[in-house]
């Protein structure tokens, strides 16, 4: 493909953008801006994003994307309790990095969410990117379960979920959602540093 028919394609595809997909992109741009300062306002623009997106995902037939934003919006609830907890010395929960057991604990749910996701929209649905939805899809829910922990990261299963959801909406026509995550790439990049950054303050302080 040339560079110009995918500029032609693109622009084709955002003139017949939605104005719902236009909130829910918005609204998904605000919600990881927060997630990057470390802001409780993460959550309650996210779950306008999410709950939008139910209904698109819908549409579009990417069905674990579907299914998945209706879990973001169960752990945006969870988590948004979870940030707003204190710990016994009246301190909000800081950022921390997952112990041994968590990481195997993600690697492998990521591995076990993928194969259920991948069984269930081949044998139950007409997806017909059943691979990359389910993997997507599973590495999505296991950086959300770590947001809500304040696990750095979180961010990593962020950046490596966007690389590959970035082609997969283009794929499905959805141009500006598309470009959404290439957005969420840059800011996720952004997020780690900028958490880490804050372990390194929270360690020395």
């Amino acid at each position: 493909m040339h560079l110009n028919d995918f500029f032609d394609i693109f622009y084709q595809n955002l003139l017949n953008t939605t104005l719902l997909e236009s909130i829910a992109v918005v609204f998904g741009l605000l919600s990881v801006w927060y997630a990057k300062k470390e802001n409780i306002l993460v959550y309650p623009t996210g779950i306008i994003s999410v709950l939008i997106y139910v209904y698109i995902c819908l549409h579009a037939g990417l069905y674990a994307d579907m299914g998945i934003n209706g879990f973001y919006f169960v752990m945006s609830v969870y988590g948004w309790y979870k940030w707003t907890r204190k710990d016994i010395k009246d301190h909000f929960i800081p950022i921390s990095s997952n112990t041994r057991l968590q990481h195997f604990l993600s690697i492998a749910g990521t591995v076990v969410f993928f194969f259920i996701l991948r069984f269930t929209l081949i044998n139950f649905t007409d997806s017909t990117v059943p691979n990359i939805d389910a993997a997507t899809t599973a590495i999505f829910i296991i950086g959300m379960w770590l947001m809500a922990l304040k696990k750095i990261e979180n961010w990593i299963y962020w950046i490596i979920g966007d690389v590959v959801s970035i082609p997969l909406y283009f794929h499905k026509g959805l141009m500006l959602t598309s470009f959404q995550y290439t957005v969420f790439l840059v800011l996720a990049i952004s997020g780690y540093l900028e958490w880490r950054n804050k372990m390194k303050e929270q360690a020395n302080g």
